[in-house]
C-alpha cells in the first residue's frame, strides 16, 4: 500500500477517521486563509476598487467550482467502493472517465468564459469602476480553469482510495506558492512584471499549475493506485455508462452548493435592510462562520470515503459506527471551534472591524445566537455523506432545499414583525435544526440502504452498452 494510503475497511473505525479527516480540514482551513491573505494583498496594493472586482469574479469562479465539486465527489464515491472492493481497475476507469470529462469541460469553460466575461461581469452588475479590473482578473482566471479543475479532481480521486495526506502535501505547495507569487507578480518584484490585479490571478494560476505537476509526477514516482499506464490510458475516454453515473450522481452533488450560496445571498440582501452597522457586522461574523463550517466540510467528506469503501467491501456492519463517529467528532471540533469564537469575540471581531467599532456589539449578539447551529448543520452533513456513499443525492439536495429556503426564510418572514433584524440570527438556528431532523429521520428510516451501489461497470458492460447504442444508431441510420 502506497504511503498515505489508508486502508478504510479495517482497523479501529474511530481512530482511521480521525487520522483520515485531519488532512482534509487542514486543506480546507489552508483554502481559506490563502483566500483571505490574497485578498489582503488586492486590498492593500490595489484599493477597494480591486478588492470589488475579485468579489465579482470569485462569484462566478464558485459556481464553476460548485458543479466541479459535485463530480469530483461522485468520482470519489465510486474510486472508493472499487477500492473498497479491491477491484483497482475499475477504481482506474472511474478516475479516467471523471479526469477525461472534466478536462473537456474545463476547456468549454476556459473558452466560452474568456468570450463571454464581459457579459457575465455587466449580468451581475458589476460596478463600473471595477468593470475592467474584473475583466482581467476573471480572464486569467479562466486561462487557468483546466489545470485548476484538474488538480480539484485529481486530489479528490486519490482521497477516494484512502490517502488523504497527499493532496494535503500538494495543498501546502499551492498555497505556499501562491502567497509568494501574489505580490512579486502584483507588484513586479525584481525581474517579474507588474500585472497589478491580473497579477493576483496568475499567481494563482501558476502555483495551481505547479502543484498540479508536482502531484502528477508524484503519482507517477510513487506508483500510486490512480495511475494509468498503457492500455489504461483509454479509460480517460469516458465510457457512456460511467459518465452518466457521473453526471446524475454528480450534479445533485453540485447543486447542494448553489443553493447554498444562493440562500446565504438571499440573507445578505434582507441584512442589508438593516442598514450600514448591519451589513458591516454580518460580514465580519460570516468571515468567522466560513471557518466553522470547516469540520462538517471535511469530517463528512471523510466519512463518506469511508463508507464507500466500506460498501464496496460489502462492510455494512461497520457503517453505524462510522456515522456515530463521525457525529461525535463533528460536535467535538465545531463545538470546540464555537467556544473558542465566543470567548475570544472582541479580538476577532475587530479584525474586520476595527477596535473600536460600533458594529462589534451587534456581531457578538449574531455569533451569541447563530454560531452554535453550525454544529446541528454539521450533523445533517455528516448522514448527507453516509448517505451519498450509496448513491443517495437527490433527497440530501431536496432537504437543503427545505431547510435554507423554506425553514430559514419562512421563519424570518414568521417572526420578523415581533423580533425584528433578531429574527434573522434566529433563522439560522431554525434552518439547522429543520436540515438536522429531516436528515437524521431520513438516515434511520433506512431505506437509502436499499439503493444500488454505484459501483464503475466492467469493461464488458461498457462495451455491451457501446454496441448496443451502435446497433440503435445503425437501425435509424443504416449504413452500406
Amino acid at each position: 500500500m502506497a504511503a498515505g494510503q489508508r486502508d478504510l475497511t479495517q482497523g479501529p473505525i474511530g481512530s482511521t477517521l480521525l487520522l483520515f479527516g485531519l488532512p482534509t480540514l487542514g486543506s480546507n482551513i489552508l483554502q481559506s486563509l490563502n483566500g483571505s491573505i490574497n485578498t489582503i494583498w488586492v486590498g492593500r496594493f490595489l484599493g477597494e476598487q480591486a478588492v470589488a472586482a475579485t468579489a465579482n469574479a470569485n462569484l462566478i469562479m464558485f459556481l464553476m467550482f460548485s458543479i466541479v465539486f459535485g463530480f469530483g465527489m461522485a468520482s470519489t464515491v465510486l474510486i472508493a467502493q472499487a477500492t473498497g472492493a479491491r477491484d483497482i481497475d475499475a477504481a482506474r476507469r472511474a478516475f479516467g472517465s471523471a479526469v477525461g470529462f472534466c478536462f473537456l469541460f474545463a476547456l468549454l469553460v476556459a473558452t466560452a468564459g474568456w468570450i463571454g466575461a464581459p457579459a457575465l461581469l455587466r449580468l451581475l452588475a458589476t460596478p463600473a469602476e471595477a468593470f475592467d479590473l474584473a475583466l482581467a482578473y476573471l480572464r486569467v482566471i479562466f486561462i487557468s480553469m483546466p489545470a485548476t479543475l484538474l488538480s480539484v479532481m485529481m486530489t479528490m480521486g486519490v482521497r477516494g482510495t484512502g490517502d488523504a495526506r497527499t493532496p494535503f502535501y500538494f495543498m501546502l505547495l499551492n498555497v505556499g506558492l501562491d502567497l509568494i507569487l501574489n505580490p512579486v507578480l502584483i507588484l513586479g518584484l525584481g525581474p517579474a512584471p507588474a500585472w497589478g490585479i491580473a497579477g493576483s490571478a496568475a499567481a494563482t494560476a501558476f502555483a495551481g499549475f505547479i502543484s498540479f505537476a508536482a502531484l502528477v509526477a508524484y503519482t507517477y514516482s510513487r506508483d500510486l493506485p490512480l495511475r494509468l499506464r498503457g492500455a489504461e490510458w483509454s479509460y480517460l475516454r469516458p465510457a457512456m455508462a460511467q459518465l452518466r453515473i457521473l453526471v446524475v450522481k454528480g450534479l445533485p452533488m453540485g447543486l447542494q452548493m448553489i443553493v447554498a450560496s444562493a440562500s446565504g445571498l438571499v440573507m445578505i440582501g434582507l441584512v442589508n435592510r438593516e442598514g450600514l452597522l448591519a451589513t458591516a457586522a454580518y460580514g465580519a461574523a460570516q468571515q468567522l462562520w466560513s471557518y466553522l463550517q470547516m469540520p462538517s466540510m471535511a469530517i463528512g467528506g471523510a466519512v463518506s470515503a469511508m463508507a464507500a469503501q466500506n460498501l464496496g467491501a460489502g462492510r455494512w456492519d461497520r457503517i453505524s459506527k462510522i456515522t456515530a463517529y463521525g457525529l461525535v467528532y463533528l460536535v467535538g471540533f465545531t463545538g470546540l471551534m464555537v467556544a473558542l469564537m465566543l470567548w475570544f469575540h472582541h479580538p476577532l471581531l475587530a479584525l474586520f472591524l476595527g477596535d473600536k467599532s460600533a458594529a462589534i456589539p451587534l456581531a457578538w449578539r449574531m455569533q451569541v445566537i447563530a454560531s452554535w447551529s453550525f454544529i446541528l448543520f454539521g450533523g445533517a452533513m455528516i448522514y448527507f455523506g453516509i448517505m451519498r456513499a450509496n448513491g443517495v443525492v437527490v433527497r440530501p439536495l431536496i432537504i437543503m432545499i427545505v431547510a435554507l429556503f423554506g425553514a430559514r426564510l419562512g421563519f424570518y418572514a414568521v417572526a420578523y414583525p415581533y423580533m425584528g433584524a433578531d429574527a434573522l440570527w434566529w433563522s439560522y438556528p431554525a434552518g439547522s435544526l429543520t436540515a438536522l431532523l429531516l436528515a437524521g429521520y431520513s438516515y434511520y428510516r433506512g431505506d437509502w440502504r436499499s439503493a444500488k451501489l454505484m459501483v464503475p461497470p466492467s469493461e464488458e458492460e461498457c462495451m455491451e452498452n457501446v454496441n448496443s447504442e451502435a446497433e440503435a444508431t445503425g437501425r435509424i441510420a443504416p449504413v452500406g
